[in-house]
């Protein structure tokens, strides 16, 4: 397979394939980069099918992980957008793969682009469900939140100015077609959320039996392997 490292303004990038008109663009979840496990098996899979892939670094991941600028949503829906102006210029039909919080960039991101179609792994959908959750965990009210501003966690930093774009930008469009994966036993990206996502949306919805949210032993990566030829 044809890989070609490439920058796009100042972020690392990778394309997978040789030039097509179709093309997907590949967005990695937390504590990831655009050479996850799950965006190989993608490249793999999708270039068999005549499709270009485009994965990139998200901030503070990958090649960019010493960055000083933490990954705040709203930096990264800009990053997303002029990601994709670049992939505009190679092919004529966009596609989309997200992957947990990259799935959650995406649909703020490009509610309103010309997306062929969607294919969602571990997709966060509420993430203001998941800041809940995880202030739950620490311990703290919403008014302490934001008198602290920053909340250091085992799980994920918490900021009081994400948390607010997030209530600002609530998910109330989105008319591409997708499909979504999810593991059975996935405690972060809740089955009620996603489930309330598919039916509010039209989506197709599968679940690997015993799968997690992190899709990255060899029995779960050849169930999205398979999962992914077939819906390609």
């Amino acid at each position: 397979m044809n890989i070609n490292k490439i920058k796009i303004d100042h972020i690392p990038a990778l394309l997978y394939g040789e030039k097509s008109e179709k093309l997907i663009l590949a967005v990695h979840g937390s504590h990831s980069s655009k050479i996850d496990d799950c965006i190989w098996v993608l490249a793999e899979e999708a270039t068999k099918k005549g499709y270009q892939v485009l994965s990139f670094d998200l901030p503070r991941h990958g090649e960019r992980v010493y960055e000083e600028t933490p990954c705040m949503v709203q930096e990264c829906v800009k990053e997303l957008r002029t990601i994709l102006q670049y992939a505009k210029g190679l092919a004529k039909q966009i596609s989309l793969f997200g992957c947990s919080m990259g799935a959650y960039f995406s649909l703020l991101a490009f509610a309103e682009e010309p997306i062929e179609k969607a294919w969602f792994l571990s997709p966060v959908t509420d993430m203001e469900r998941i800041i809940h959750n995880i202030m739950g965990y620490c311990g703290i009210t919403e008014k302490e939140f934001e008198a602290m501003g920053t909340v250091e966690n085992p799980i994920e930093t918490l900021y009081w100015d994400y948390y607010q774009y997030v209530k600002a930008h609530p998910i109330d469009t989105w008319n591409h077609p997708t499909r979504i994966l999810r593991g059975e036993t996935d405690t972060l990206s809740e089955k009620e959320y996603v489930s309330a996502f598919v039916e509010r949306f039209g989506c197709e919805l599968e679940e690997q039996p015993s799968g997690e949210h992190w899709f990255h032993t060899k029995e779960q990566l050849e169930y999205f392997r398979n999962w992914l030829n077939k819906r390609l």
